[in-house]
């Protein structure tokens, strides 16, 4: 009896019947090696299971020389520890969850790389998990991240609410970005169901403060705020601190230029105020590129002076504004600051996952440069 290739059938159940014969076929075919385990690690190294999982745990205690030894042994088998497993038994994925409503902008690109390298310093890789453009967020998406079991999120963004999020993360407590003002100071809202969360608090009251005081003392009286976007609570903390430390030194209301904290916006709101209007004697930005914005539209389109005709101010003191071609005065949320603060209230979670909301405080202070003199 032949099969379709021709092929005696009777061949075939010699083939399967004589271990020689079988023996030549499979060493034909290509078998994986099989992965390095904790315990031939041990073995080669002559100690313990436990010790293995102390060598790659940093904080646990090893003689130096034991977990170096450890280590290169675990190298020289290409072993590396299954972090799923170690997740089932220390319920810790080492995971953490980033949402940010832009990935591209200066400031969110250099506080993501700053938090993530602080991050794998201590152990954690990254989920990174962008909003729609109203800052929201899709629950599909949500439920996906669930999935990770993150050991912590950390929300760049306010329109995703605790209590929606909490819903999403099981154990996990997110942290917030708050910006205090007065109504929101703790980032609740009103009528919003009581929900666990840990929050950064960007003080911008002392930074603020020591920018206006510097335009008061320079004789400015008609001052302009370029705006962010309006579903921002960065942007209302700004504007409305603004307003406020305005009023104390009974300067008026500042003239408001529409803008979305892009350097497009604030160059074409700078074009309009001053070709549509009668112009102001500086512009408090709510972010550092739109100051950028704001300040080539003067040189270059309006052909002003800056300082000498229109003082600029910033926001954030990104990389960017100590450039020559801007050496923007900013108010400054120093980064590492924020990014240490974000990091010890992870640590500070899970050392006590019962604990009540923790937060740390971040302030702000004016950096003069050459946009103001």
């Amino acid at each position: 009896m032949t099969d379709a290739n021709g092929c005696g059938k009777m061949q075939h159940e010699h083939d399967f019947k004589n271990p020689s014969r079988m023996g030549s076929l499979t060493g034909r075919l290509k078998v994986e090696p099989a992965r390095a385990t904790a315990e031939m690690v041990a073995e080669a190294a002559q100690v313990s299971r436990a010790a293995v999982s102390r060598a790659f745990n940093p904080q646990a205690p090893l003689k130096p020389e034991k977990r170096a030894r450890i280590l290169r042994i675990a190298e020289e088998l290409s072993y590396t520890p299954d972090r799923a497993a170690r997740a089932l038994v220390t319920r810790r994925t080492h995971l953490v969850g980033i949402i940010v409503p832009d990935v591209c902008s200066p400031w969110e690109s250099q506080e993501i790389d700053a938090l993530t390298t602080a991050l794998q310093a201590e152990g954690f890789a990254t989920l990174l998990f962008k909003t729609r453009t109203d800052f929201s967020m899709d629950e599909t998406l949500l439920t996906y991240m669930r999935g990770f079991n993150p050991d912590s999120v950390i929300a760049f963004t306010e329109n995703v609410r605790p209590h929606i999020l909490a819903r999403f993360l099981g154990r996990a407590v997110p942290i917030y970005i708050n910006y205090p003002m007065a109504g929101v100071a703790d980032g609740r809202r009103p009528g919003e169901p009581e929900t666990l969360f840990d929050r950064i608090d960007v003080d911008q009251w002392e930074g603020m403060e020591q920018a206006v005081a510097l335009l008061a003392g320079y004789g400015c009286r008609r001052i302009a705020y370029l705006s962010g976007k309006r579903d921002s609570l960065a942007e209302q903390a700004r504007r409305t601190t603004l307003q406020a430390l305005m009023a104390r030194r009974a300067m008026g209301d500042p003239a408001v230029i529409p803008g979305d904290f892009s350097y497009d916006a604030g160059y074409a709101g700078t074009v309009d105020l001053f070709r549509l209007g009668e112009g102001v004697d500086a512009i408090v930005a709510v972010n550092d590129e739109s100051a950028f914005g704001a300040l080539d539209a003067l040189r270059y389109e309006l052909k002003l002076r800056v300082p000498e005709d229109v003082k600029v101010i910033g926001f954030d003191d990104i990389a960017q504004s100590h450039w020559k071609s801007y050496n923007l005065t900013t108010v400054k949320v120093d980064l590492d600051t924020r990014v240490r603060a974000l990091v010890r209230l992870i640590l500070r979670r899970l050392k006590d996952p019962q604990a009540p909301a923790l937060s740390e405080t971040v302030r702000t202070r004016l950096v003069v440069r050459g946009t103001v003199g």
